[in-house]
């Protein structure tokens, strides 16, 4: 609210507020003024709506470093923060592999995130869920259950009903929801294993997960099997299969490259763009759920999009399982 002793004009627009610096105020910088005046918003989204156009001083736009003098006119017109428009319906494309009334299977494309966050309030997998289904607002999470990465495809569950959710996500805390994926990794990775390494926030990189010293770091076991391998030039390459116990950021990328194999053009974690791979080469090609209604065994199987089988196709293979 205004100090008591600022006089507040009445609103000149439905949404703009009006404030006259009194003869009594100093001299001083507009953003700091304005948190004076709107102490309920933070500073840096008042510098946000100066640096946007949305503050006049006497009719003119100014610099967040603009003087303010007793007697100026100052007009603010206050906008939403992306975070408030988060939950909003949004047309976006994706696939709709199988539903009932209590659930959805989504084969999830590249480049879609699936949850709204910092630098993606708009556009995700949730807004696309309340586009077309505008019941899923009643849901915690819009129904989502589990998260893909942006550049990782394939499948995932959304709940239709809270009774659902709450199902889900216990099969996921019993590790009785089968998740398996297909990656391309570096290097010759024979047979079949297992990476049983705690992940947690890396303390120097933050959109990085680490195995090593990190912050919260949590159980995560992942199971691998290599399906084939072969060359892209002098660069050995092996696909395998890879079943997830446990859902943790980035688990398998971190794991992979725990143990010398990270992903095809994954740069955050050491792989490197070959064969045409543009982004990680990691699919979430089968899901499996027991169906909260009937109690049946449900299972599911997407195909690599496009891209991942161009670049196994650029590959020449030797071995198979």
């Amino acid at each position: 609210m205004p100090d008591t002793d600022t006089e507040k004009d009445s609103v000149v627009s439905s949404d703009a507020l009006r404030f006259i610096l009194p003869i009594s105020a100093s001299p001083d910088r507009l953003d700091k003024t304005l948190a004076r005046l709107l102490p309920q918003h933070s500073r840096s989204r008042l510098q946000s709506w100066v640096e946007s156009g949305h503050v006049l001083v006497n009719g003119q736009v100014v610099k967040v470093k603009h003087t303010v003098y007793p007697g100026d006119i100052v007009q603010v017109w206050e906008q939403q923060a992306p975070e408030d428009m988060a939950f909003e319906p949004d047309d976006v494309d994706f696939e709709i592999v199988a539903q009932s009334d209590s659930w959805l299977v989504v084969n999830k494309p590249v480049g879609l995130v699936t949850h709204p966050g910092a630098g993606n309030w708009r556009g995700t997998l949730l807004n696309g869920l309340l586009f077309r289904f505008p019941a899923l607002r009643q849901v915690p999470r819009a129904g989502v259950v589990h998260r893909l990465d942006k550049d990782t495809s394939g499948l995932l569950v959304v709940a239709r009903t809270e009774v659902a959710q709450t199902h889900f996500v216990r099969q996921l805390q019993e590790r009785s929801m089968g998740r398996q994926y297909l990656a391309l990794v570096h290097g010759v990775l024979p047979g079949q294993g297992s990476v049983e390494e705690p992940i947690g926030r890396d303390l120097r990189v933050p959109v990085r997960m680490s195995i090593g010293p990190s912050v919260a770091p949590k159980p995560a076991v992942t199971h691998y099997q290599m399906l084939r391998q072969g060359y892209a030039g002098d660069e050995a390459v092996t696909e395998v299969a890879c079943r997830l116990e446990t859902g943790r950021t980035h688990q398998i990328r971190v794991h992979l490259s725990s143990i010398k194999h990270p992903l095809l053009a994954d740069t955050l974690y050491g792989g490197r763009a070959v064969a045409g791979a543009q982004r990680q080469m990691l699919h979430a090609h089968v899901l499996e759920f027991e169906d909260p209604d009937t109690g049946e065994r449900r299972r599911f199987s997407a195909e690599p999009p496009a891209d991942y089988q161009s670049v196994a196709e650029t590959i020449e293979w030797h071995t198979h399982s």
